[in-house]
């Protein structure tokens, strides 16, 4: 198998909210399990957040509920501006985004510009990083790479 990301296994989907508090008790009523915690991503000086190619502050509450073969990541983004701020202003409430697992993160990125793919925002946590790539114009939806260490 090639394609662009190496493989084609959807490992999350990524959903916006305003209320992450209501909407994970309503997922987690929905599916019989626990309310995941809610976590807050780190601040710019651990996450290196860059969006549009300038650093950001932006951050964003989340709640992960692990469904088997994926994992639905609830995001309820703060005032700075982001991907998830602008992408829930223009769109609201919703899917964000599908993310794929990948190795050799930079070498992705570039190669997916290369094809027409640029790079939005990207950012670290602990263990890892991920790029969420603008593939709205041809997929209809945005693209996130994770990578673990």
């Amino acid at each position: 198998m090639s394609g662009l990301l190496g493989n084609h296994i959807v490992t999350q989907i990524g959903i916006l909210v305003h209320d992450i508090e209501k909407v994970s008790e309503a997922y987690a009523k929905f599916f019989g399990v626990e309310k995941p915690n809610i976590s807050w991503t780190d601040g710019y000086e651990l996450a290196q957040t860059e969006f549009e190619g300038k650093p950001s502050q932006a951050r964003a509450k989340l709640a992960f509920f692990d469904m088997g073969s994926l994992q639905l990541e609830l995001i309820e983004p703060d005032h700075h501006e982001s991907t998830w701020r602008n992408y829930l202003n223009e769109h609201g409430e919703g899917p964000h985004h599908i993310a794929f697992s990948v190795k050799g993160m930079q070498e992705k990125i570039e190669l997916l510009a290369q094809s027409g793919f640029p790079l939005q925002q990207k950012g670290e946590y602990p263990g890892g990083r991920y790029a969420y790539i603008d593939t709205i114009p041809q997929l209809k939806v945005l693209v996130e790479l994770l990578e673990n260490d």
